[in-house]
C-alpha cells in the first residue's frame, strides 16, 4: 500500500476520532470540556502523518463537528478552534520531522504545538469577536487559553506522548519518511 494511502487512512481516523471523543469526555462531569478531546487527534495526525494532513484534520475537525453536531457553536468557536487545531497539527507535524527521533523531542514538539496553538487561537477569537464589537482581553487570553485549559494541557502531555513514541517504535509513524 502507498505510503499516501496510509496517511490518508491515518487522517480519516484521526478525523473520525475527533468526531466521536467529545461525546465521551463530555460525560464526564465538571471537567468533561476542559479536556479537550478533539486536540489529541489532531495532535497525532501531525505528528504521524505530517504537517500537510495535521493541518487538514485540524482545519475541518470543528467545523464538521459543529455542521453534524452543533457543537462547538460555528461563530465563533468552531472556526477559532479550526484555525488553532490547524496550527496544532501543523507544527507538531512540520516540527516532529525535523527533530531528532528522541522521547524529549515528542515532548518539546508538543510543548512547542500547544503554545504556538494558543497564541492563534488568542489573536483568531480577539479579531472575530472584535469584528462583532466585543472585546477580548490579555487576561481573557491566559484564563481560557491556560487557566481553564489546564485539564486539557495535562491531559495531552501524559497522553500523546507515548502513543507517539509506541507508534513510532512500531513503525507506524509516516512523518518520517520522504515521499
Amino acid at each position: 500500500m502507498s505510503i499516501h494511502i496510509k496517511r490518508m487512512i491515518y487522517a480519516a481516523l484521526c478525523l473520525a476520532l475527533c468526531m466521536v471523543l467529545p461525546f465521551l469526555t463530555g460525560q464526564i462531569p465538571v471537567i468533561g470540556k476542559m479536556l479537550s478531546p478533539m486536540h489529541i487527534p489532531v495532535f497525532l495526525c501531525g505528528f504521524l502523518c505530517g504537517w500537510p494532513w495535521g493541518l487538514a484534520v485540524g482545519l475541518i475537525a470543528p467545523v464538521l463537528r459543529s455542521l453534524l453536531f452543533g457543537m462547538p457553536a460555528m461563530y465563533p468557536d468552531a472556526i477559532v478552534m479550526a484555525l488553532e487545531l490547524a496550527t496544532y497539527g501543523a507544527v507538531a507535524g512540520a516540527l516532529y520531522r525535523v527533530l531528532p527521533r528522541k522521547p524529549w523531542s515528542v515532548f518539546v514538539t508538543l510543548i512547542a504545538a500547544m503554545l504556538i496553538g494558543r497564541v492563534v487561537w488568542g489573536v483568531a477569537k480577539w479579531a472575530l469577536l472584535g469584528l462583532a464589537g466585543n472585546t477580548f482581553t490579555f487576561s481573557m487570553f491566559l484564563a481560557g487559553g491556560f487557566i481553564k485549559a489546564w485539564p486539557g494541557i495535562l491531559l495531552h502531555l501524559v497522553v500523546v506522548p507515548p502513543i507517539v513514541l509506541a507508534l513510532n517504535k512500531a513503525g507506524l509513524c509516516l512523518n518520517n519518511r520522504r515521499s
